[in-house]
C-alpha cells in the first residue's frame, strides 16, 4: 500500500476578520473570510477551495478514465458551482454541481459516446474528494457532450 501525504502551513495574524496566508506545495495564496460572509475577502477562503478540491479532482479522474477508455478525446471544460446555506447563522456546505463539457472528435463512435456517459457519472463516484465528503456535501453532475 502506497501511502502518500500531503502539508500545509497557515498563518492567521488576528480575529475573526483578519487575512492570513496559507502555503501546500505549489500552492500559496492569502485567506480570508468571503464578502459575502461579511468578511475582508482577501485572496480565497476555505468555501472555495473545497470547490476547487472537488472540481479538480473530478476533472482528474474523468480525463485519466477518458485516456484509459481510449475515447478520442477533443477537448473537455469543467464549471463547479458551490451551494452553501446560512440557516440562523449556521453555515452548511449543502451541494456541488459539476457541469462538465466534453467534445470527443468526430471519428467518435455511437459506442465512445455511451461509454463517456459512463464515465462522466463513474469519476465523481471515483474521485478521492468526492468519497470524503460523500454523506455530507451532496454532488450533481449536469454533462454537455458533443462531438467537434
Amino acid at each position: 500500500m502506497a501511502e502518500h501525504e500531503f502539508h500545509l502551513t497557515a498563518v492567521w495574524p488576528g480575529g475573526r476578520n483578519s487575512a492570513g496566508y496559507i502555503e501546500a506545495g505549489n500552492l500559496q495564496t492569502k485567506i480570508s473570510i468571503p464578502s459575502a460572509m461579511e468578511g475582508p475577502n482577501i485572496g480565497t477562503n476555505p468555501d472555495e477551495m473545497l470547490l476547487g478540491a472537488a472540481a479538480t479532482c473530478y476533472i482528474i479522474t474523468l480525463a485519466a478514465m477518458i485516456e484509459r477508455a481510449h475515447l478520442p478525446l477533443e477537448n473537455m471544460s469543467l464549471e463547479s458551482i458551490g451551494f452553501v446555506d446560512v440557516t440562523r447563522g449556521v453555515f452548511t456546505y449543502k451541494k456541488i454541481v459539476h457541469k462538465p463539457t466534453v467534445s470527443l472528435k468526430t471519428e467518435a463512435s455511437a459506442s465512445d459516446f455511451e461509454k463517456l456517459n459512463v464515465l462522466i457519472v463513474e469519476a465523481e463516484r471515483n474521485c478521492m474528494i468526492s468519497k470524503a465528503i460523500k454523506g455530507n456535501v451532496d454532488v450533481e453532475l449536469e454533462a454537455t457532450v458533443s462531438r467537434s
